[in-house]
């Protein structure tokens, strides 16, 4: 008997997968544990195993199309084996005349859209060569002194009107406008969403507008983080990162403030003990949230070495589930972009995301006197339904004093 194999569930969120290969062709023979094909999730491409031995009879799903979850993505069996009625009886039952695969749109297709903007000279005139015009309107231009030949009529059949009249520009170079119009072609392209940019969408969509949201801001003088990082640089020790500090703060701080620590599970709210810090990376089709677990008890050079490798890690698409699962809080940083402050929306399961500005040099007042001074913002976007204002206010105070006095995390 042939065994059907449906489009498997690859990750938390997928809801479709995208075939990225076919590592066998119909025919091909096929052992159990070899690689049969490699799949798109909307967090990774992974290696998708046979489970079972013989032929590759029917690929459901061509390379580059996806398909949803439990749609049929290929049969295996006993080599001339009729699988038609298996296809058939695999199709949705709603569906029964529709393709299961949705093909995936060349990315460097481009539409092109022409746009003919009307000029004066396509004005329509009679055998004399005279502009047609309401008489009312030809009144106006003459007592405007306005040539009808350099107005653009937006009346029947081209035909200069009234408002043509009332709302006429006259043209001046330095401002354009009036007869000089420009003939060009709109251009656009058109691309098919990834299955991450889906899932990016949807969740924080229901994040948006299912959390009530709230948002708390803090400054922060970094001289002496900035002092910190450069002794160890100078000493020859672990390269740290402002970021590492960031990361390393916070759990810190969610150790004293597990309230913060926390998921919204529909009917209990989960006081998580544990500290797994997710990392927003940015990558070509959206962004991945790889998880520090149990950040509290890392070193920053252990943070910074292990953000570096998940990181990699993500942009490549090599991310396994267990790498971008569970995670309890999480940290999107935009400083080194140049960004001075912004806020992010909750990345569910967790109550908290803390938004990282880039430092800043700035006058600040030191022993009655204005100095130059080096300051950051955060801001904390918070789940109301877990988090109160005086909850997450208390948690941006403690993080602050670490990253104000950052030898205390060395400790």
């Amino acid at each position: 008997m042939a065994e059907v194999i449906l489009m498997p569930k690859l990750s938390d969120t997928m809801t479709e997968g995208v075939v990225a290969d076919w590592n066998k062709k119909v025919g091909d023979e096929v052992s159990n544990g070899e690689l049969l094909a490699e799949i798109e999730t909307d967090k990774a491409t992974m290696e998708f195993e046979s489970f079972y031995d013989g032929v590759l009879l029917h690929i459901g799903v061509e390379k580059g199309g996806a398909a949803p979850v439990n749609a049929l993505l290929a049969i295996i069996g006993e080599k001339g084996e009729d699988v038609t009625k298996l296809i058939e009886e695999a199709k949705p039952k709603e569906e029964t005349q529709k393709e299961v695969v949705i093909p995936t749109p060349p990315l460097e297709a481009v539409k092109v859209k022409k746009v003919e903007v009307v000029t004066p000279a396509t004005h329509i005139a009679d055998s004399n060569g005279r502009v047609f015009a309401s008489p009312l309107a030809k009144k106006m231009a003459n007592d405007k002194g306005i040539d009808l030949a350099n107005v653009i009529g937006t009346g029947e059949a081209g035909r200069i009107t009234k408002r043509d009249i009332e709302h006429y520009v006259p043209y001046i170079p330095a401002l354009g406008g009036g007869k000089r119009a420009h003939v060009g072609t709109e251009q656009f392209t058109e691309e098919p969403i990834s299955q991450m940019r889906k899932v990016i969408a949807k969740r924080l969509a229901e994040s948006k507008f299912t959390a009530p949201h709230f948002y708390l801001t803090i400054e922060m003088n970094m001289d002496r983080a900035i002092d910190m990082r450069n002794s160890l640089k100078e000493l020859g020790e672990a390269k740290i990162s402002y970021n590492d500090m960031v990361v390393k703060a916070s759990a810190l701080a969610l150790r004293e403030h597990p309230n913060v620590n926390s998921s919204w599970m529909g009917d209990v709210i989960r006081r998580n003990k544990h500290i797994h810090i997710g990392i927003a990376v940015a990558v070509d089709d959206g962004l991945l949230v790889p998880v520090v677990r149990f950040t509290d008890g890392k070193a920053m050079d252990e943070i910074g070495a292990e953000v570096r490798v998940l990181a990699e890690k993500a942009k490549n698409k090599k991310l396994q589930p267990s790498e971008w699962e569970g995670n309890t809080f999480t940290i999107s940083n935009l400083g080194m972009f140049g960004i001075e402050e912004f806020t992010a929306i909750v990345n569910p399961p967790d109550s908290c995301i803390l938004a990282v500005g880039g430092i800043r040099q700035v006058p600040i007042v030191k022993n009655g006197k204005v100095v130059p001074g080096n300051v950051m913002k955060v801001t904390l976007s918070c789940d109301h339904r877990v988090v109160d204002g005086a909850t997450g206010a208390a948690f941006l105070n403690t993080f602050k004093t670490y990253m104000e006095n950052p030898v205390a995390m060395l400790l």
